[in-house]
Order: structure tokens, then C-alpha cells, then sequence
């Protein structure tokens, strides 16, 4: 399993909205994505983490590349966001 994590600064008082944008791209991302197998939403008192899981690295990498994450995804968090998201992408040993 791969997973990509997406951390991201947003105030408490924003994530709400958060979750709700979220919430509205979790179906279209775990049905129209290849490779995609998961979607978890992790609060934190110092961030909000969005934690996806894949079958490839290849697949993780082509997801930050779709509309879906690049106009859909990041359009909707853009003005939620107090600092640039922190992307990094783990293979499972």
C-alpha cells in the first residue's frame, strides 16, 4: 500500500468547512481514481491531515495531477489554508 499525505495549516475555526470539502471529493476520488483505495480525514490540534491510500506510487503522483486535485480539491481549500500544504507520499514496507 502507498499513501499520500496531505498536511494542511487551516484555524480552527475553518475546519469545519474543511471537512465539508472533504466529505463532497471522498466518493468522486475513491470511485473515478485508479488505484485508489482509501480516504481519511485526521484533525490534530496543530493541523488537519488527508491521508489517501493507493495500490502504486505512480498512481499517487498521477492523482496530483487530475482536475479532481488540482481545480476541485485545491480550489475548494485554497482559502481555508493559513500556509502551503505539506505533500509527501509513503510506500508501506
Amino acid at each position: 500500500m502507498v499513501y499520500l499525505q496531505i498536511t494542511l495549516k487551516i484555524a480552527p475555526a475553518n475546519r469545519a468547512a474543511a471537512a465539508g470539502v472533504y466529505q463532497r471529493y471522498k466518493a468522486p476520488f475513491l470511485n473515478k481514481i485508479a488505484g485508489a483505495k482509501s480516504k481519511e480525514l485526521l484533525v490534530r490540534d496543530d493541523d488537519v491531515q488527508v491521508l489517501h491510500g493507493f495500490d502504486t506510487v505512480e498512481q499517487a503522483n498521477a492523482y496530483l495531477k487530475t482536475e479532481l486535485f488540482t481545480s476541485d480539491v485545491v480550489g475548494a481549500l485554497k482559502p481555508l489554508l493559513d500556509a502551503a500544504p505539506d505533500v509527501r507520499i509513503y510506500k508501506a514496507a
